[in-house]
């Protein structure tokens, strides 16, 4: 295994930034960005030829590296930019009628929320967001809390595998089962997930997943995949009508066409995907990530300690990987971040769920537990000061 300040040396990250925010943006390792200004100079040496006529073949290439990678067809993988530009593929032509529901939770990022509400209240159905309850106790309380929100009028799910905010791993498999009972459609919005925790999406059996590959698989930024399962594919009409509606030479696939065919398009970062694999199994990236869980949740304890605050969950791999939450109480969160990045070089986020708070700590290769130290430090100091 390569050690941590070898894996440090990989990274472009600016040295003098204690970088706590892998969950954000990722960040890319020198090899896979060589990749990535590669295939972006093979684009401006040729354009024609590297968008007109390779466009089909690289793609091609890239999406079976990332298919063997999640364990799915790679004729039911499409990339995107991000994953809520996946989700507004999905709920756009989802054919919702009035009254119908979509179930999710409270604990959703964002973006998602309000590209829920936008097209549910244009089609005057509702978007559910469950409360779910924290700290969460077991797999079995957030089951039981997420199913309250269930009724005749449900029509899908849609669920994190990893939060944003609060970063929980969620019981997904087992919910997307028990939605299938139900006859629901699945929907899971995975963007923490791929080389973060192991993804087979063959086991998982969501109808519909998005994750993005320039976080926790540190490609570009600007990639990230939506995948659906065979039987759904019709159900969806391209966010953007170009060339592959009606195509004149269509593909052996409609949803390749639809949502892959654009015309002017740079789809570089898309293509460092084998680059990204390959980069992980060189470097023995499951035994990376299960060290940095090990320094995420060794820390959980006394950050809680310093904030007065309480674990969001129990402290094991079903619920914590990478990144972590912690409670924070602070009438300022944005301004809070801002200065621990403009006084202490500490890059971290201090982040809003409705009207909880959460100090968030991401955990990569090149972090050691001076990152943290200084972190904490720094939160000392900040309550000393009488400033938080």
């Amino acid at each position: 295994m390569t050690d941590r300040a070898q894996l440090k040396s990989q990274f472009l990250l600016d040295p003098g930034i204690a970088y706590l925010n892998f969950g954000s943006f990722g960040a890319c390792p020198k090899p896979i960005f060589g990749d990535y200004q590669k295939w972006q100079l093979l684009l401006e040496r040729e354009p024609v030829q590297f968008i007109a006529m390779n466009s089909s073949a690289n793609l091609e290439t890239s999406r079976k590296a990332l298919a063997a990678y999640i364990h799915c067809d790679a004729d039911d993988l499409v990339y995107t930019s991000n994953p809520s530009y996946a989700i507004n593929i999905i709920a756009k032509s989802l054919e919702l009628k009035a009254g119908d529901e979509i179930l999710s939770t409270d604990i959703e990022y964002g973006a998602m929320d309000r590209t829920w509400n936008y097209y549910c209240r244009k089609a005057r159905a509702k978007y559910v967001r469950q409360p779910i309850r924290l700290p969460v106790q077991s797999k079995e309380d957030i089951i039981k809390q997420f199913w309250k929100g269930y009724n005749e009028r449900t029509k899908a799910i849609f669920i994190s595998q990893i939060t944003s905010a609060t970063a929980l791993i969620l019981p997904v498999k087992e919910i997307c089962a028990m939605a299938k009972e139900r006859g629901l459609l699945t929907i899971v919005d995975g963007a923490h997930v791929p080389g973060h925790i192991a993804l087979d999406l063959a086991e998982l059996e969501a109808d519909i997943y998005t994750g993005a590959c320039h976080k926790w698989m540190m490609t570009p930024k600007g990639c990230s995949f939506l995948y659906v399962k065979k039987e759904y594919q019709p159900l969806f009409d391209p966010l953007v009508v170009s060339w592959g509606y009606e195509a004149a030479m269509p593909s052996h696939s409609q949803f390749l066409d639809y949502h892959q065919m654009q015309g002017t398009r740079d789809f570089s970062a898309f293509l460092t995907v084998p680059k990204a694999i390959d980069f992980m199994k060189e470097h023995d990236w499951w035994t990376v990530a299960a060290n940095c869980r090990k320094m995420v949740q060794d820390n959980v304890a006394r950050f809680c300690e310093l904030l007065g605050s309480k674990p969001l969950c129990p402290v094991t791999d079903d619920f914590l990987g990478q990144m972590c939450s912690i409670p924070i109480k602070t009438a300022a969160p944005e301004q809070l971040q801002r200065h621990l990045f403009e006084h202490y070089k500490i890059e971290v986020p201090v982040m809003r769920q409705d009207e909880q708070i959460f100090l968030r700590y991401s955990i990569n290769a090149f972090n050691t537990q001076d990152d943290l130290d200084r972190l904490y430090e720094a939160i000392s100091e900040i309550i000393k000061a009488g400033e938080l």
